[in-house]
């Protein structure tokens, strides 16, 4: 007997977060999914200015919902990512 959730798709696991934060992240900032890791710095290490972690927001919200119905990150809490690591940590937070 299968021990996974009978839902049509199961929570994203930490590195299915992770990769949809690198790819969205690559696609917005024109840069290598390599060139990202989980301690890159938002503004320090990949020079995202505002406008590429509201199209990183916008992004995995519409990813996110299909699987986490009602799916949102809270403008309020944008301000606390800083780094890769930090929205992985929020979404999982939030989808499990």
């Amino acid at each position: 007997m299968s021990t996974e959730p009978n839902n049509e798709q199961s929570s994203p696991d930490r590195n299915e977060v992770f990769e949809l934060v690198r790819d969205q992240l690559a696609d917005i900032l024109e840069l290598e999914p390599s060139a990202i890791n989980e301690s890159s710095s938002f503004v320090d290490d990949l020079d995202a200015d505002s406008l590429a972690l509201i199209e990183l927001v916008e992004g995995l919200e519409e990813e996110l919902s299909e699987r986490s119905v009602g799916f949102r990150i809270e403008d309020d809490d944008l301000q606390d990512l800083k780094t890769v690591r930090d929205a992985i940590d929020y979404v999982m937070a939030r989808v499990n």
